[in-house]
């Protein structure tokens, strides 16, 4: 059976076409994981600005309570004084 120029000129078509295609996809797919990279970079760095935070909100909180129960010392002190005495 002789060679078929049209089919062979078809085929070589074809192939190109996949072969543009499939390095697009391996572009595109670069680009998606170079992404992802960084979206997990930036979530990691997330992850620890609120640790730090929830750190910091801890302290603020215990210096709160502190803070509470000295005013109430001290109110507990007032209570029952002649305010004309002081």
């Amino acid at each position: 059976m002789p060679e078929d120029p049209l089919a062979h000129g078809e085929l070589a078509a074809l192939t190109r076409r996949f072969e543009e295609v499939a390095g697009k996809n391996d572009r595109e797919f670069g680009i998606i994981k170079s992404d992802l990279t960084a979206v997990r970079l930036q979530v990691g760095n997330l992850d620890q600005k609120v640790d730090r935070l929830e750190d910091r909100l801890q302290d603020l909180g215990e210096r709160m309570d502190r803070n509470q129960a000295q005013i109430v010392e001290l109110l507990t002190r007032l209570v029952g004084q002649d305010p004309n005495t002081h």
